[in-house]
């Protein structure tokens, strides 16, 4: 199922200004692989909500070769760091070189390993987490994560609305997954909630 009409999202996707070459091969590159990104009209929303938040700390589960770190980083004042996450040696040689060509590099710290277990292990809070993990996880990544973003910060998590699998029930752990996570988004006190239908989803709680 296609949550946004094909033609509207060819639409918004034609107003986006040139992206750097960089940015057009690591989507070459994704679409060659069969490889899953979030794509430019919600890589440019990351990056809007960047600027808006004033973010310095953020943390990514599951980075992929860098695509989602490239909008965050782009938002970021020179001092602020990106933690990303990644379990592929290779994909994460990719996101390091993608990266350095964008002159981010300085910006963004890959570590490899599983995503919950990396954040644990860093130090401070976070003013942005980014869930992109394996869909059955996104419970856990909300449990862990939570207590490692400050005040105030951003919990954002992408495929939220899973191809429309959300609306029935399933057996599916990943669905099952997607599905106690946006109920515990929007019932937890100390969250507030909102999804935007872009592309599969884009869940967004601030944490009071």
């Amino acid at each position: 199922m296609d949550i946004v009409d094909p033609k509207i999202e060819g639409y918004l996707e034609h107003l986006l200004p040139p992206r750097e070459p960089v940015v057009a091969e690591m989507e070459a590159l994704a679409e060659k692989n069969h490889f899953p990104i979030i794509g430019p009209l919600v890589g440019r929303f990351l990056y809007q909500l960047t600027l808006i938040h004033h973010a310095a700390r953020i943390a990514e589960l599951g980075s992929g070769f860098g695509y989602s770190a490239y909008w965050f980083a782009k938002g970021l004042p020179k001092t602020g760091k990106v933690i990303c996450t990644e379990g592929s040696a290779d994909r994460i040689r990719q996101g390091v070189e993608f990266l350095r060509r964008a002159g981010l590099d300085r910006q963004v710290e890959f570590r490899q390993g599983d995503a919950l277990q990396q954040i644990t292990e860093a130090d401070g809070l976070f003013d942005i987490i980014f869930c992109d993990i394996d869909k059955r996880s996104y419970p856990d990544a909300l449990a862990i994560g939570l207590p490692l973003l400050r005040s105030g910060g951003l919990f954002i998590a992408d495929n939220v609305l899973w191809s429309g699998r959300v609306t029935s029930s399933s057996d599916d752990p990943d669905t099952a997954g997607i599905q106690t996570f946006n109920k515990a988004i929007f019932s937890r006190p100390e969250l507030t909630s909102a999804i935007i239908p872009l592309r599969d989803g884009v869940s967004v709680s601030i944490k009071r």
